[in-house]
């Protein structure tokens, strides 16, 4: 992992007023290249994730959510109506570099550090913000959770075969994704601020980061009409590519196969049907059949040796033990481990390679706090 005392973010400070996921993936990214994050935490019960369960296993006495991704960070709890306490925050952002928060709308004004605030305060600051639908328009008030963002964002409607219902990506990716929006958005602002000293205020929402993700496919909806897509009825992986684009079953498992030239794949597969009165878009569901009932005879194995070997795009459906076990998460140095309390905690770290190393924040999630602390105190 990289050292730390060269980390590119080292020396920045962040008042990170947000929780659950959003906004702490934010800050956790920053952190991991070296920013000194502090949590401002509910005085007595702190961040929501520490006891919001995804399952039952926990890490010292706390949630594998809030140890994933609050890991190096620092830990202040408050009473944000409490003057004493509220004047102990703005001593931290007179010292800071950046603010995050991700309350409903209006929520962080009323408490006294919304952006205008903060900034009248100390005009050099980067001040993040992320909501559910950002503010002024007739959704701002809905409940800003991954799941509904989803349903209403038309990726829930996009994902699965044409005859089933709706299906939920399975992981909380409008979170993420408005969290990585965000990072980058006060990575612009800092770089701004480092050329002509002026700070400002990124916004980012679960229904504009959701909405990006979709960008390539609406982008051909906005310019085609406005005509949906009709999903595959078999083997599904993408509402608008044609044929043999999908995912199929086999012997012991499934294989995921890309674009590849049909005649060349029947071949591999030994499929001998002609094609040439079959179209790969009009007749895509017609060709997926024909693939599905021939692939499910062999073994996963033995079809991508074959498909391998001439030359064809495929893979193995893998599971998290068949990722795990293969070695390519800690050959690239992915996995790492904290300790806290005398128990030890697995975790994944940043994406990122700076200079062919891997930067990490250091030390676990912080335990709750409401003893003093400042910009001079070591990271715990």
């Amino acid at each position: 992992m990289t050292d730390m005392n060269s980390a590119p973010l080292k020396g920045l400070r962040i008042v990170d007023f947000s929780q659950f996921l959003a906004g702490p993936y934010a800050t956790l990214r920053l952190a991991d290249l070296g920013a000194d994050v502090i949590k401002i935490e509910r005085r007595g019960k702190g961040d929501l994730s520490r006891y919001l369960y995804v399952s039952d296993v926990l890490i010292d006495g706390e949630s594998t959510i809030f140890h994933a991704i609050n890991r190096g960070k620092r830990s202040l709890s408050l009473d944000l109506k409490s003057e004493t306490d509220r004047e102990k925050v703005w001593e931290l952002i007179d010292g800071a570099d950046v603010v995050v928060q991700n309350f409903r709308p209006g929520v962080i004004e009323r408490l006294g550090f919304g952006p205008q605030a903060v900034m009248e305060r100390n005009p050099r600051i980067v001040y993040g913000s992320i909501s559910g639908y950002g503010s002024d328009n007739d959704w701002a008030a809905l409940p800003g959770q991954d799941l509904l963002a989803q349903a209403r964002s038309g990726v829930m409607w996009l994902t699965g075969a044409e005859q089933h219902g709706p299906v939920a990506i399975g992981l909380p990716v409008a979170d993420v994704l408005a969290g990585a929006a965000l990072a980058q958005g006060i990575l612009a602002l800092l770089v701004r601020r480092g050329m002509t000293g002026e700070g400002g205020v990124v916004e980012t929402s679960l229904i504009e980061a959701i909405t990006d993700l979709q960008f390539e496919l609406l982008s051909t909806f906005l310019n085609d009409g406005r005509q949906t897509p009709t999903r595959p009825r078999n083997n599904p992986a993408h509402a608008y590519l044609a044929a043999p684009y999908g995912v199929y079953q086999t012997a012991d498992g499934h294989v995921a196969i890309a674009m590849n030239n049909l005649q060349d794949l029947f071949q591999c597969v030994g499929l001998c049907a002609s094609l040439e009165d079959l179209n790969p878009f009009e007749d895509r569901d017609i060709i997926a059949r024909m693939l599905a009932d021939q692939l499910v005879t062999k073994t996963t194995r033995a079809w991508l040796d074959k498909m391998d070997h001439a030359g064809l795009w495929a893979a193995p459906v893998m599971d998290w033990h068949e990722l795990v076990n293969s070695g390519i998460l800690q050959k690239l140095g992915m996995v790492g481990e904290t300790r806290r309390g005398g128990e030890s905690f697995s975790t994944l770290l940043s994406p990122l390679r700076v200079n062919g190393e891997r930067p990490a924040a250091q030390g676990p999630a912080p335990y709750l706090c409401d003893e003093p602390i400042s910009w001079s105190s070591p990271t715990d």
